[in-house]
């Protein structure tokens, strides 16, 4: 069985119902791929349509391997191809995976003809010759075709290239809207549909032609990015689709109007929630859980699984909205900044973060990685077990950061006094162990820190042991509450400077995401 190399090619359009969709498609394509490894040894083929009322419209797909392979090694092939749906074809109302040995193809509209069962051929001698003979036949038109292919690969690359970037600028207008539509989908910006204020614009609630809910990002005239620079940052968010990420549908500019497309996320960021004394009630250790692991796995997905290496460089709990049943979704790739493939670093100038999440490294040197995104995972992850922000986390009269006392805590072995006291119920062993891995995340150490690869792991299997942590960055020891400055400031600072200046604080009570292009 041979599953490299892999094409995949996506439908221009996203589903309106996403998850009706995806209830729709995945038993279609789970019993499609049992018919195609069961079928015969020259026709591992199967095709069909289905409904629900999960989305009444009729899906199409089709699923099948080369003869030559076994019915387990057929499963196999299928089942990577179908684990390309939640990640790179996310949302998409047509997908085509072609590999090898097998391929997968769904859309929305009849792309193939009826075809009958072929009987399986009657047993004898005759038979078996003829049947080595077609395997023969297929297996070396197949690896003749993959030959070509390599070899016009290798030899026009400027070709691939320019076609690259034809189909890129062909995407760019598949997903401009016109300012006419979006004026008439928010009421023209009215006040009343405004969602919240960011730092680079207000976000409207909308709703387009066909009843599908928005939310509209108006970046505001001073931020100064060109025509061509926006439509490539448009570009670069468009390509990540996951569950656990804010899905971008689109965007319009026009004259000065620089404006967003998202998908609408009902129940705004999470710290609505858990930095609210009555609401964070609402989120008990199994929502809280769910959570943790869907942020871990959506920044994974940036990190390693995504096509393109993205950098988040901001996460924090107003960077992640839930949807109607709670579930993360990661915004804000406004400061993402894009990384080589076989690269997971870079450096920069200009260093914009929020106080209290930046991991050491970036906020003085301006170095960021995957780590640099492990260590605020890691503070987000200790957020939401404590219930209390890490800035001003407040132990009786005392107000001290939340990293430092979660690490005298977790070495002294009171760990239990950092839980917020609205966790009544859940596995006590589940939350120390999230405390734990919190704290291997913030290490000082950048080489000591885990990968988010690592992190899902050590979240979903309590059988993975977990190293003892070393002492996080900016441990410092307690303070008077009467001691305490009253604000705080995110960094911004040239590294080729000695001088360093500082801005205002970047407001956390942000409600959806915030695109700024650099």
């Amino acid at each position: 069985m041979e599953s490299e190399p892999e094409r995949v090619f996506l439908d221009k359009y996203n589903a309106s119902d996403v998850d009706g969709f995806n209830r729709a498609l995945r038993p279609l394509l789970t019993n499609l791929s049992s018919r195609a490894a069961a079928g015969g040894p020259l026709f591992k083929y199967a095709a069909d349509n289905t409904t629900s009322p999960s989305f009444p419209s009729a899906i199409y797909a089709l699923e099948q391997c080369t003869p030559d392979i076994s019915q387990t090694d057929c499963s196999s092939c299928l089942a990577l191809a179908m684990g390309k749906i939640d990640f790179v074809c996310y949302g998409k109302i047509g997908c085509s995976v072609l590999q090898p040995s097998c391929n997968l193809r769904y859309e929305t509209r009849p792309f193939f003809a009826a075809v009958e069962d072929i009987p399986s051929p009657p047993k004898g001698n005759r038979s078996n010759k003829t049947r080595i003979i077609i395997v023969a036949s297929v297996v070396s038109i197949l690896s003749l075709v993959l030959c070509i292919w390599i070899r016009l690969k290798l030899r026009k690359p400027r070709e691939i290239v320019e076609t690259a970037e034809r189909d890129e600028m062909i995407k760019a207008e598949s997903l401009q809207y016109d300012l006419a539509t979006i004026r008439a989908a928010t009421n023209n910006f009215c006040d009343k549909n405004k969602l919240g204020q960011g730092g680079f614009g207000a976000v409207y609630k909308g709703k387009l032609p066909e009843g599908q809910e928005v939310a509209v990002k108006r970046l505001s005239s001073a931020s100064g990015q060109g025509d061509l620079e926006f439509k490539n940052e448009v570009l670069l968010v468009a390509k990540l689709q996951h569950r656990n990420l804010v899905r971008l549908l689109g965007f319009c500019s026009e004259g000065d109007e620089r404006l967003l497309i998202y998908e609408f996320v009902p129940n705004k960021s999470l710290n609505h929630f858990i930095f609210d004394p009555i609401k964070r009630a609402q989120l008990d250790w199994e929502i809280r859980y769910k959570i943790i692991e869907g942020v871990a796995r959506g920044l994974l997905y940036l990190h390693q699984d995504s096509r393109l290496r993205i950098i988040h460089r901001d996460l924090k709990a107003s960077n992640v909205l839930l949807d109607k049943d709670m579930n993360p979704k990661i915004a804000d790739f406004g400061m993402a900044r894009l990384v080589v493939r076989d690269e997971t670093h870079g450096d920069t100038k200009r260093i914009v973060g929020t106080y209290g999440y930046m991991a050491p490294e970036y906020a003085m040197r301006g170095q960021f990685s995957i780590k640099s995104d492990a260590f605020s995972f890691g503070v987000l992850l200790l957020e939401i077990v404590s219930g209390q922000k890490n800035s001003c986390f407040q132990n009786e009269e005392n107000i001290e950061d939340l990293l430092s006392y979660a690490w005298k805590s977790w070495k002294e072995g009171t760990g239990l006094n950092l839980l917020d006291p609205t966790l009544r119920n859940g596995s006590t062993a589940e939350m120390m162990r999230c405390i734990h891995i919190g704290l291997l995340c913030v290490q000082e150490n950048v080489a000591h820190r885990p990968t988010m690869a690592s992190v899902v792991l050590m979240l979903s299997s309590n059988s993975f042991s977990l190293r003892v942590p070393s002492q996080p960055a900016f441990f410092v020891h307690n303070t008077n509450a009467s001691d305490m400055p009253s604000s705080f400031g995110s960094w911004i600072s040239n590294t080729k400077s000695s001088e360093e200046q500082f801005a205002p604080l970047s407001n956390n009570d942000v409600t959806i995401t915030e695109l700024y292009p650099r």
